[in-house]
């Protein structure tokens, strides 16, 4: 559904985008994580048909996001880190313009409008002029506003910036319904929770290129090592932990803890049972210690030898 070839970006001297190749299937989220200034936000205006690349070259649905940048248009949704506003508009006849310049009727903007703002329980002040609304508000009406046409796919720049949990909880429902329904999302975002919640792949960006990319079990596996383990005991490990020093990684203990890092579990974990037996010691809990996807992204953007 998307494709980018070697899209590079150059304003003046400066490189905004050096070197990115995507795919990205129909039904698929993909998340573009990475610092300010990266590159993120001039990558999704070249797959939206808004810059024209310097090299290489995008596809939508087929569809050359340079040569057939009008159907590429009809085909998606845009929200923007700066979405403009007319605030003197109330919030239907703001939607109605949109609408209308997506060719849709004005009874089929009024339904979908109205079925949206419901959604994002923005009706009670869709008669309300938009510049009137709250920073949330005005974040929800532009994702409503980039859903109105029902694109097959959406760009989202930090779409829950600046709401509060319930709306933004909103919003990732709404996203996840999309994915249900085999929409095709690229979502830039700096919510690394949220990234790990919607998305099916990540790719990080740093200086205008991807320097890595993968499923998020995939990222951890890949730049965490071994997954790491942490045993609990109702007395002291002192004696636990030599044993576990001489076969595996000791990354920290405590009076009646210890955590470790192993290469197979499965295989490693009944032997320090037995063990447990064999030295009388009392187990509390045995478990896998979670590492999120905040974990991978401070470990990939730290390394400067990436890229």
């Amino acid at each position: 559904m998307i494709e980018a070839v070697n899209l590079a970006k150059q304003f003046g001297d400066f490189t905004a985008v050096s070197d990115i190749s995507l795919h990205v299937k129909k039904g698929e989220v993909l998340a573009l994580l990475g610092p300010n200034g990266a590159g993120k936000t001039t990558t999704v205006r070249m797959l939206s048909a808004i810059l024209k690349p310097t090299q290489g070259y995008a596809r939508i649905a087929g569809y050359d996001t340079v040569t057939q940048a009008t159907q590429v248009r009809r085909l998606i949704g845009v929200l923007t880190e700066f979405p403009g506003l007319y605030s003197r508009m109330t919030a239907m006849d703001y939607l109605r313009f949109f609408g209308e310049l997506q060719g849709m009727s004005y009874a089929a903007i009024d339904e979908r409008a109205e079925s949206l703002m419901r959604q994002f329980e923005l009706w009670d002040a869709h008669k309300r002029q938009v510049g009137k609304y709250s920073k949330g508000m005005k974040q929800k009406l532009t994702l409503v506003r980039a859903m109105l046409h029902d694109p097959q796919v959406l760009f989202l720049d930090e779409p829950t910036s600046a709401m509060d949990p319930q709306s933004a909880k909103l919003v990732r429902d709404a996203l996840a319904q999309l994915r249900q329904e085999h929409r095709t999302l690229i979502l830039c975002t700096h919510n690394l929770t949220e990234a790990e919640l919607l998305a099916d792949n990540i790719a990080v960006v740093r200086q205008g290129q991807i320097i890595v990319q993968g499923t998020p079990q995939e990222l951890k596996r890949q730049l965490l090592g071994h997954p790491m383990m942490e045993i609990r005991l109702t007395s002291s490990v002192n004696g636990l932990v030599g044993y576990l020093q001489e076969r595996v990684q000791v990354v920290a203990h405590g009076e009646n803890w210890v955590r470790y890092s192993v290469a197979d579990p499965r295989e490693f974990n009944p032997t320090l049972l037995n063990e447990l037996t064999h030295q009388k010691l009392s187990l509390v809990t045995l478990s896998e210690v979670p590492q999120s996807l905040e974990d991978v992204y401070l470990n990939i953007v730290g390394q400067g030898d990436l890229v």
